[in-house]
């Protein structure tokens, strides 16, 4: 029997939701007010969830984000978690550009090829936040952003899951 026979049919009125085109940044910025809960640590233990959440919305699809998209939620990220002002819109900014330019160079990608791709970003965000620390004048050795770079890079593949099934949801499939 013919696969197309044993799928399920299209119901009338099924389709992509309404504002279906917003959702990917209301859920980067839902994942960036996780910033505001009252979690308490001296360590910083705890990853960029926003950051994570456009990296698996971007990997997954390109195709409702515009590069400007990183400018207005890294303002938010910056102003959200407390990161000097235009941190997170020079790090989200490149990341969106630096993967448009992967998707041009690129005919396909693995899962573990966007893991490490995330993970490769993920460092970068780490290590510029480390170098700013130290310009501002922080002691800040990198041995303490190890943690927080594990946890989002094992954090990652949730997120993309739930990512996954948020855009199933928005699409109506």
């Amino acid at each position: 029997m013919v696969r197309a026979a044993l799928a399920n049919k299209k119901r009338i009125g099924q389709g992509p939701r309404p504002l279906a085109g917003a959702i990917p940044a209301i859920t980067v910025v839902i994942a960036i007010l996780f910033a505001a809960l009252p979690i308490i640590s001296t360590s910083g233990w705890y990853p960029d969830l926003g950051f994570i959440t456009l990296l698996a919305w971007r990997l997954l699809r390109s195709d409702p984000w515009p590069s400007w998209w990183a400018a207005p939620l890294g303002l938010l990220n910056d102003l959200v978690a407390g990161w000097p002002v235009g941190q997170s819109v020079a790090l989200w900014s490149f990341t969106m550009l630096a993967l448009d330019l992967i998707d041009r160079r690129t005919m396909w990608r693995d899962y573990w090829i966007e893991w490490a791709l995330a993970g490769l970003f993920l460092l970068l965000n780490s290590w510029v936040q480390w170098s700013i620390a130290g310009v501002v004048g922080a002691d800040v050795p990198f041995l303490t952003m190890l943690p927080p770079l594990l946890i989002a890079t094992f954090v990652f593949p949730i997120v993309a899951w739930i990512v996954s099934r948020l855009d199933r949801w928005r699409l109506g499939r």
